[in-house]
């Protein structure tokens, strides 16, 4: 308990310093959101008016007040170009994201997994090197190219089988899931193999490493074939350090993911995020950036408490899984 409790406290320090960086870092693009609303030719006195209406004739104080203000009472603001709440752009941009991260992460630990142990229980040499060059080429594609193979092979209209379709979402959403579902597969393709090349180069090492541990030695002395010590013994050993890796992979995953938007037409996070820095809507793009600099934060406190519970270990040695990985 006293673990969480700190974390939790370095968690709302953490927050704190992050909200302050990204307003600061904001305030110091170039250009003024007051003149891209009023437009090229509008007169001084409009832009002004404008300014005025938005509150950017504030001090940065009193700007970055009011904004934490409304962040505590879940209030993100208004989008200065749409004038639509931004609570309510994040929640319906995230009902596209967040599933297709979590599709990516399913085809991701589909393949990292197996393949993983497979390179530690295969006793044929050919077949390792098979494992490490598929890890070695499927981790070097980036998701943008990946993708447009995807496109190439597999979109209806201008792929070659034709399968599934490469731009945009159903315009109601998961009422269709069978259509969201289909739309979100190529996308999470193109991220979750090189997720996956990630997941299986770890697994391989840390059920490697486990695989050749005394415990491992024991099982098989106690009846236990190869394959069943590594399995039962040697993976459930390595979970930890698997459990911070997939931890870790999910949060990166968030990045590719909004590279991929764009290239599918999705509107997700990533396509809200880039469309908005575009417009210099400030207001818009710096609630965007929190929430999604807190989620990595939470991700990582929720990351550091499950291993700390699965590792008995770390409570005698103080240590989190940073520096476990690390």
């Amino acid at each position: 308990m006293r673990f969480v409790v700190k974390r939790l406290g370095l968690f709302v320090v953490a927050l704190f310093g992050l909200s302050l960086l990204v307003f600061v870092l904001l305030r110091m693009l170039p250009g003024d959101v007051a003149a891209v609303i009023a437009g090229t030719n509008a007169a001084p006195e409009r832009i002004a008016s404008l300014r005025t209406e938005l509150g950017l004739d504030k001090s940065y104080v009193a700007q970055y007040g009011d904004w934490m203000l409304g962040l505590l009472h879940g209030d993100l603001g208004v989008s200065t170009i749409g004038g639509k709440a931004v609570s309510a752009q994040v929640a319906s941009r995230a009902s596209v994201t967040f599933p297709l991260i979590i599709v990516s992460l399913l085809i991701a630990l589909a393949i990292g997994l197996p393949l993983g142990c497979a390179a530690v229980l295969t006793r044929n040499a050919r077949l390792r090197g098979l494992c490490h060059g598929i890890a070695i080429v499927a981790g070097a594609i980036p998701a943008l190219w990946g993708g447009l193979l995807l496109i190439l092979l597999f979109s209806r209209g201008s792929g070659l089988l034709g399968l599934l379709p490469a731009q945009g979402f159903p315009d109601n959403g998961w009422g269709a899931p069978l259509q969201a579902l289909a739309s979100l597969i190529l996308p999470a393709l193109a991220t979750g193999v090189t997720a996956g090349a990630s997941i299986m180069r770890y697994t391989r090492a840390a059920v490697g490493d486990k695989a050749s541990s005394q415990a491992v030695d024991m099982a098989m002395a106690c009846g236990m074939t190869r394959k069943q010590a590594v399995l039962r013994v040697a993976l459930r050993l390595a979970t930890p350090q698997l459990v911070s890796v997939i931890g870790l992979t999910f949060a990166q995953m968030v990045t590719g993911v909004m590279v991929v938007e764009n290239l599918f037409a999705l509107p997700g996070l990533g396509t809200m995020l880039v469309t908005d820095v575009g417009n210099r809507d400030l207001i818009a793009v710096q609630s965007e950036l929190f929430l999604l600099a807190a989620f990595f934060l939470l991700l990582g406190l929720v990351v550091d408490v499950v291993h700390r519970a699965l590792d008995p270990r770390l409570k005698d040695a103080g240590l989190v899984s940073g520096e476990v990985l690390a």
